[in-house]
């Protein structure tokens, strides 16, 4: 069940100044007589992919410095292919630190850039996919159609039934006493066909919707028949044209980023092959199942990467790598000086942690094993009443050991305890 606007933390306060530019967008159109979906959601994506251009300059910078280290790191690699003892994983890991120091590289630099763009990408997806949330503009035509439709007790199993006819993972249905939101939702993802069958369904109603929902529809319509609300789904019409193009731009822009070395033995040249071709698919497969809206928005962010890419490589191929490199390890420094620990660093931390805690429970387990043992040894040589009822016999205290001495006392004292009834 959606809520209207997101109320997930980071993703939700992302979108909400997401919608903020949506709504700043088209009220712009709006003032220059040009009321359409479609539209907002190009210049949207251009503006949200222009702000995140710093971001992917680093991380393409991250990406070529990792390409011209990686020959190294891959001897490293395979001279402890078959070497998984914890020593040799040790040595791995510092000659791989003593790589990345030379270079000025974190491993994790380029992960930060993805997780940053993740969050963003899902605040725009709440954004696109609710855009009656996020434009209070929009939002008012849909609830001058509610609060006529509202006035017929059975409206909420009215509307129900042609979401249930829509037969779309996308149309939401209403809740018994669902609010205006609610109500909201589930008209957000109306077709014109599905505008048809409310007119039908409230017949008093029928000017107010049949005048509102022209407006919504034209402000859906973006072009050649497209209406932004429509899932393109499985089947032959103008909508496969937007699956077709998410694929084929996606797959362009993953060809211009710049690739690590194709040598079979580096691990990231399979992965990059893998994506290159499961990417556009996905992508396809994402248009088809999702609202045109969301298409759209993949097929010009595609497109915007693609242009992006191509002049990002331009100015990587004239970047000075020695610069670079020697500022890197600028940076680094100052996090050492800092008291910051470099990825390899924790790692061997952990794996020394690791070990120590299993060398400690390795030991705990043989002390409790002599233990047990020196005590059935006293079960039988001492002249006390064990807890099971066995007889212990005089035995020579000095001769246990520490750990026998111990265990000899700890049997005194439950044979005296329990003599007592428990009582201390």
């Amino acid at each position: 069940m959606l809520l209207t606007q997101s109320t997930m933390p980071i993703i939700g306060w992302i979108a909400t100044l997401l919608g903020y530019i949506m709504e700043f967008i088209f009220r712009g159109l709006s003032s220059v007589g040009i009321q359409n979906i479609g539209l907002c959601i190009i210049i949207f994506t251009f503006i949200v992919r222009t702000l995140m251009i710093p971001l992917t300059i680093k991380q393409q910078k991250m990406t070529k410095l990792n390409s011209v280290m990686q020959p190294e790191l891959a001897k490293i690699q395979k001279k402890y292919r078959n070497r998984r003892d914890p020593a040799s994983m040790e040595k791995q890991n510092k000659e791989m630190q003593a790589v990345y120091d030379k270079y000025g590289f974190s491993p994790t630099g380029g992960c930060l850039q993805t997780l940053v763009q993740f969050p963003i990408f899902l605040a725009l997806y709440q954004v696109i996919r609710k855009i009656p949330a996020y434009i209070p503009a929009v939002k008012a035509s849909y609830v001058t159609i509610v609060n006529e439709i509202s006035k017929s007790p059975d409206y909420i199993t009215k509307i129900n039934k042609i979401v249930d006819g829509m037969k779309s993972s996308y149309a939401v249905s209403v809740p018994k006493g669902g609010t205006t939101n609610q109500v909201i939702d589930a008209l957000g993802s109306f077709t014109a066909s599905a505008w048809n069958q409310l007119e039908q369904a409230f017949p008093a109603a029928v000017d107010t919707i049949h005048n509102v929902s022209s407006e919504i529809i034209h402000m859906n319509d973006f072009a050649f028949g497209i209406n932004v609300a429509q899932v393109p789904g499985f089947r032959l019409s103008i909508y496969l044209i937007i699956p077709v193009l998410a694929a084929l731009f996606q797959y362009l822009a993953a060809k211009t980023m710049q690739q690590p070395d194709m040598d079979d033995s580096n691990p990231a040249a399979g992965m990059t092959k893998s994506m290159t071709t499961m990417m556009p698919l996905f992508s396809a497969y994402i248009c088809i199942i999702t609202p045109a809206g969301l298409g759209i928005y993949w097929v010009v962010s595609n497109i915007f990467q693609l242009i992006q890419q191509l002049v990002i490589n331009k100015y990587l191929d004239k970047m000075d790598m020695d610069k670079f490199i020697e500022k890197n390890r600028e940076i680094a420094e100052k996090k050492r000086e800092k008291g910051k620990k470099t990825l390899m660093e924790r790692l061997t931390e952990t794996s020394q942690k690791a070990e120590a805690a299993k060398e400690e429970y390795s030991n705990k387990k043989t002390m409790t094993d002599i233990a047990s043992m020196n005590l059935k040894k006293l079960h039988s040589n001492t002249g006390y009443e064990g807890t099971d009822g066995s007889q212990f016999e005089e035995t020579d205290f000095e001769g246990l050991g520490e750990i026998g001495k111990k265990a000899y006392l700890v049997a005194k004292y439950e044979k005296e305890h329990n003599a007592r009834g428990g009582k201390k």
